[in-house]
């Protein structure tokens, strides 16, 4: 593959319909985009992540296993049950939050912040999976998809339906390595929210 090749779907194929998209694996088309780098990176920092997790959850039950074979009640209680519970409430969470952000349709979520012109060809995208609906034209004459009139200094918060808090409000994807960081550090902190109370939930871990 060389720069400015052109990928194409075979079989005429439709881009993001269920038949396009690979059972397992990575899609190819990354390899001729521009933040092939970038995804590749990030791809494998956050499954690193997961299977180094993975392995020392895998130890730490066997610690626990260890301490009810030999009959080592304290070993069990004093040392396994904090360790499992210190694992579970930071590093499994962390987890939930990696498999949350690649479930959550993105798209949907920045379009539904995103002011559009009622008459261009964007208004109905199906990006959108939730009702198109028109503002009172207010503002500077857009509007979300779900209705807000733009003014054109509205802030993402704002913009956003979903009201989760922080400055993205549910609406802006998270830089998962800040959310990680300020888990341990800031845990009631959260700018960019994936679901609503997640700052309560991260202050209760």
């Amino acid at each position: 593959v060389e720069e400015g090749d052109v990928a194409a779907l075979k079989d005429g194929l439709v881009y993001g319909t269920g038949e396009s998209v690979y059972p397992f694996g990575l899609d190819p088309i990354w390899h001729v985009t521009s933040n092939e780098l970038l995804f590749f990176n990030s791809f494998k920092m956050k499954l690193s992540v997961i299977f180094g997790i993975f392995q020392m959850f895998a130890g730490t039950c066997l610690k626990g296993i260890n301490a009810i074979y030999f009959r080592q009640p304290l070993d069990f209680f004093f040392e396994f049950v904090p360790m499992i519970a210190f694992a579970t409430s930071l590093f499994v969470y962390m987890i939930v939050l990696i498999f949350m952000k690649w479930g959550i349709d993105w798209n949907s979520r920045m379009l539904s912040a995103t002011c559009i012109d009622p008459a261009s060809a964007y208004w109905g995208s199906e990006l959108y999976d939730g009702e198109w609906v028109k503002c009172d034209g207010g503002g500077d004459g857009t509007c979300t998809p779900w209705g807000y009139s733009c003014s054109g200094y509205d802030t993402t918060d704002e913009k956003c339906p979903l009201d989760f808090g922080g400055s993205g409000d549910g609406c802006q994807p998270p830089n998962l390595i800040t959310t990680l960081i300020n888990i341990a550090l800031a845990p009631g902190v959260v700018d960019e929210p994936m679901y609503n109370g997640q700052a309560s939930v991260q202050n209760i871990l």
